[in-house]
């Protein structure tokens, strides 16, 4: 059964999770057709990245006019799924007009109903019988006008924190109501689409983890001596918090002479997070290598005592997944998700957007014998391994999958199938 998945940049440095579900799908025999609105190539370093770039149709590269020409075309071949189409992209722009930055209004929203056209037009042309989206922001947006303008049913995975911040400006009512079923990343996330829709919506709304190849992580490297030596890893912007991890390490260094940290990632605050680190006089103990391919996160977090997360708001970070499965404990914020994930036995879980706790836990953390770290460690990939494997979790996916299409053929199937000619 060939499927598309819709985002709307892919492939992206921190979209991996991505990458890795589709993977797992295609081994479980799915055919999945990538859609994205537009690459993010200028910012890839892993070389399965640039693969999975030529893998994708990148919508806006056929250019404006031929966008058009796509667009209008399938419309005026389907009117009434056109004025069906609009009126949903005006009632949706009305909504996101008093919703704050990111939303999107009404100019924003008619765009997007071009795309879905488009997008409409060739999941007709490729056979496409379901479309799928990650994030429930414009891409679900585009994946539910796309339908009502006469393409394929859809389904929409929900990460957070993006979506929680505006979700009725999101049109999460109508998104979950209008689509097959919805996913969630974790339980937290779960409970937020609840209040977002209505009850009998709810038993559409499926719980399926972000997963791990787990046969892509070997046994933990041994601790490293000295430090403590930490990693952070995560986009360089507001909700990951990185300013207060600095404030934090200043907190720390005063205490612990030994204390380092490196930073896997780049974004827009990183002009300030190097202020903030000449302004704390901290420059020796942070190095900030920028984006780095898998194999390079993985060394990083192997060369670390620990990963340590500021987050001021989260779904369900990877980086967390990913360095308990490489077998190393945690330092993160007890905000949404990460309960449900990370527990005492595996790290240390402090209130968001305190420095000093985030401090006070780096220097237990110090003062925690090798040994004890590497038990801490075992322990963590233990947890993200059962709950996190890859095929485990497309497995779940895929069963969403297979049971939306069968009962769209059966709502779909003739009532009177004996008097249906067979030719």
């Amino acid at each position: 059964m060939q499927i598309a998945y819709l985002i709307n940049t892919y492939p992206k440095p921190s979209h991996t999770f991505i990458r890795r579900e589709i993977a797992a799908l295609e081994v479980l025999g799915w055919q999945v057709h990538r859609f994205a609105m537009r690459s993010d190539r200028g910012s890839l370093v892993d070389p399965v990245d640039f693969i999975e770039d030529d893998k994708t149709e990148h919508v806006l590269e056929i250019g404006g006019k031929n966008l058009l020409r796509s667009s209008l075309g399938w419309m005026i071949r389907h009117p009434k799924h056109a004025l069906a189409g609009l009126a949903m992209a005006v009632r949706c722009g009305r909504r996101g007009n008093s919703g704050g930055p990111g939303t999107g209004g009404l100019p924003r929203h008619l765009i997007y109903l071009l795309e879905a056209a488009h997008i409409a037009r060739r999941a007709n042309d490729l056979g496409i019988a379901h479309i799928h989206a990650h994030f429930g922001t414009n891409s679900a947006t585009v994946a539910m006008l796309a339908e009502a303008l006469g393409g394929p049913g859809f389904s929409f995975t929900v990460h957070g924190p993006e979506e929680f911040d505006a979700p009725r400006a999101f049109s999460f009512p109508e998104k979950i109501a209008r689509a097959r079923f919805t996913v969630a990343i974790s339980s937290f996330c779960r409970s937020q689409l609840f209040r977002w829709s209505q009850i009998p919506e709810w038993p559409k709304i499926k719980e399926v983890h972000c997963g791990v190849d787990t046969a892509g992580y070997p046994a933990p490297a041994p601790m490293p001596e000295g430090g403590p030596h930490l990693v952070a890893i995560g986009r360089l912007c507001e909700q990951k918090g990185f300013p207060v991890l600095i404030e934090t390490m200043a907190f720390a260094a005063k205490r612990l002479p030994g204390l380092t940290l490196t930073i896997c990632g780049d974004g827009e605050l990183r002009e300030l997070i190097d202020g903030e680190i000449a302004r704390h006089g901290i420059a020796d103990r942070i190095n900030i290598a920028g984006w780095v391919d898998e194999s390079g996160v993985r060394a990083a977090i192997a060369a670390a005592h620990a990963l340590i997360l500021p987050s001021l708001a989260e779904g369900l970070p990877m980086v967390v997944i990913e360095a308990m499965a490489c077998g190393r404990p945690v330092i993160s914020t007890c905000i949404n998700g990460v309960p449900e994930l990370l527990t005492p036995n595996e790290g240390w879980l402090v209130p968001a957007g305190d420095p000093e706790a985030l401090a006070d836990a780096i220097v237990e953390l110090s003062h925690t014998p090798n040994d004890q770290l590497a038990e801490m460690g075992l322990a963590a990939r233990a947890r993200a391994m059962s709950r996190h494997d890859g095929m485990t979790e497309a497995a779940k996916l895929a069963g969403h999958f297979a049971e939306a299409l069968k009962s769209e053929a059966v709502a779909n199937r003739p009532l009177h199938s004996e008097t249906v000619n067979p030719a």
